[in-house]
């Protein structure tokens, strides 16, 4: 027995969430690895390409995926799934509110000196800390969404939507996006294609 015969009957209007959610799926993907780039080409003039620079970015990524997963995994623990979305969808305002357009935050001043570590901590979590914990938490979200919402739907192959806007970031950011375009230019687009991605989620 296969698995789509041990599943359920469809819902109606199931093709079409399954679309809508894999396109929210691969647009979040897709953001969330061009940002990490992109933010280092904002970011490094100020801080020189020196392997501490580097490792605290990435130190910042890793812990900002967890709180994402985090986040995710406590959402969906809240009953129903209109509660859900909605607090989901203020989490992604606000995340636009006080993160785009996206640049560098000024409101800790310049780097030190010294030991910039803790400044460029706190440089990725003012500036790029709420859009990153909420996009990444919108693949394990909306994968619990379909499961829950539309009973004979395999959830599980939106994992390769994640897989594949990753992917393909990854392969544009330095053979299309970064020769073509400045870096205000790429900014201006990643934060047009947050709201994008926000209203497909």
């Amino acid at each position: 027995m296969t698995n789509e015969a041990a599943l359920p009957a469809r819902a109606p209007g199931a093709s079409l969430l399954i679309a809508v959610a894999t396109a929210a799926i691969f647009a979040s993907a897709s953001l969330l690895f061009a940002l990490q780039p992109l933010f280092a080409k904002l970011a490094l003039p100020l801080l020189g390409g020196s392997p501490a620079v580097w490792t605290t970015a990435l130190a910042f990524y890793q812990a900002a995926l967890v709180a994402g997963y985090l986040y995710a995994d406590r959402l969906q623990r809240l009953g129903k799934l209109g509660v859900q979305a909605g607090l989901h969808g203020v989490v992604l305002a606000l995340a636009a509110a006080v993160a785009l357009p996206l640049g560098v935050t000024t409101l800790l001043g310049a780097p030190p000196s010294g030991a910039p570590t803790l400044w460029f901590l706190g440089v990725l979590t003012l500036s790029i800390g709420a859009p990153f914990i909420a996009l990444s938490a919108t693949a394990p979200l909306v994968q619990a969404w379909v499961a829950r919402g539309a009973p004979g739907v395999d959830p599980y192959p939106l994992y390769a939507a994640s897989n594949l806007g990753s992917f393909a970031s990854l392969l544009a950011y330095p053979l299309l996006i970064e020769p073509a375009f400045g870096g205000q230019a790429q900014a201006m687009g990643w934060s047009v294609g947050f709201g994008f991605g926000a209203v497909l989620i």
